[in-house]
């Protein structure tokens, strides 16, 4: 028995929901699929199925072992079908992204890549919390800013510029700051990260700010400041119109940082993979014209 034996008869089992159906999918017996499961579960040690008169169910186990397997099945087919220049890549991407870049600027990118590419399916994580790429199996993360995992690879996409500012009913209660050290004395309304990036002498500076109000949500924040509740750092598709009609007003201009990077980064493993390098293409190619145009 090599490594490989079984893992095309537990996915067709768990495809089918039973062993007869999967037997009917792969064009063998009831009993080859069941023996070639039994082997695979006395090989790894764990039951993979749950097995009853009526229906046979995954484990815990089973349910990880899976999800697993059916990406080595789709990256084999696609590295044969690489090798026979055979059509379309074909399996499932796993993206990650920020809530509001993701819902505003990437989900739409990758719902058109998807439409383009009927073979590849894919699915979507929105989440402000920073996602174990490796350990959790995705194929590919949009991040900003410096990255310090070495085990992803990065392609740079896009880039966004961050503003600091508020609103002049704020601003008429309160002297509008000259330095950065002046924020301290601000309520600074603060998104996901309470360290603010600014730049002086051509150098990088980040100041840690202090508020009473926070929220992991952009357009929050955003809305927070037009409020007139205190000063905000935000990237520039947020506030651009706001700051365009005089809703917001722009401070601390002359330490204004540089353009943040916008990446792609995935596992080194899934680097090779046509579908992920798609994906990646299609994004490098949209992003930062959509994020330009966005008011």
């Amino acid at each position: 028995m090599t490594n490989w034996d079984g893992i095309e008869e537990v996915v067709a089992v768990e495809a089918a929901g039973s062993f007869a159906g999967a037997a009917a999918a792969l064009g063998l017996s009831s009993s080859h699929v069941s023996r070639a499961v039994a082997r695979l579960e006395a090989q790894l040690q764990v039951q993979i199925f749950y097995r009853t008169t009526r229906r046979v169910v995954l484990t815990d186990d089973g349910r990880t072992l899976v999800e697993g397997l059916k990406r080595v099945i789709e990256d084999r087919d696609e590295a044969f079908a690489r090798m026979s220049g055979a059509g379309d890549p074909r399996g499932e991407v796993r993206l990650t992204c920020s809530m509001a870049l993701g819902e505003r600027f990437v989900v739409p990118i990758v719902r058109s890549f998807a439409a383009s590419h009927p073979g590849i399916s894919v699915r979507i994580e929105l989440t402000n919390r920073l996602v174990d790429l490796v350990g959790e199996g995705f194929d590919v993360a949009i991040r900003t800013g410096d990255l310090a995992d070495s085990r992803l690879i990065a392609t740079r996409l896009a880039s966004r510029r961050l503003h600091v500012c508020a609103a002049p009913g704020y601003l008429a209660r309160h002297s509008p700051p000259r330095e950065i050290h002046d924020l301290k004395d601000h309520e600074c309304l603060i998104g996901t990260n309470d360290v603010w990036t600014f730049s002086a002498k051509g150098k990088e500076i980040t100041h840690r700010v202090k508020g009473r109000w926070r929220c992991n949500s952009g357009l929050s924040v955003m809305e927070a400041a037009l409020d007139g509740m205190g000063i905000c750092q935000l990237p520039d598709f947020y506030v651009r119109r706001a700051i365009k009609e005089g809703r917001l007003m722009l401070l601390l201009e002359s330490f204004e940082a540089g353009n943040e990077p916008i990446w792609a980064v995935y596992p080194q493993h899934r680097q090779q993979l046509a579908r992920v390098r798609l994906l990646v293409d299609r994004l490098k190619a949209h992003l930062q014209g959509a994020l330009d145009a966005a008011e």
